[in-house]
């Protein structure tokens, strides 16, 4: 049983991990958005492209199952639904 705790606490760590890059991603958009910072800033532009590289392998099936909503993307809102919806279901498993 402690194994299975332990193994639930790391999963909780990276989906948190998770969830802040998405919302760190969703941030930096809005900023280069509406021109508060500019998008040949090579820092947040590095920073940025890593993070976009970092979550495509996830976000990229939950886009193409989706359909296209314009400029809004729902994939990250997915994401992180389906994440927490893994964390309850797994936490259910495990402590019940």
């Amino acid at each position: 049983m402690q194994a299975l705790s332990t193994i639930y606490q790391i999963v909780a760590m990276l989906t948190n991990v998770l969830v802040m890059l998405i919302i760190i991603q969703f941030i930096i958009g809005l900023l280069f958005a509406f021109n508060v910072v500019n998008q040949r800033n090579e820092f947040l532009g590095a920073f940025y492209m890593s993070i976009n590289r970092l979550l495509e392998p996830v976000l990229g099936p939950i886009r193409r199952v989706m359909p296209n909503t314009g400029a809004i993307d729902f994939s990250p809102l997915v994401l992180i639904i389906l994440l927490n919806i893994v964390l309850i279901v797994l936490g259910n498993v495990i402590y019940s």
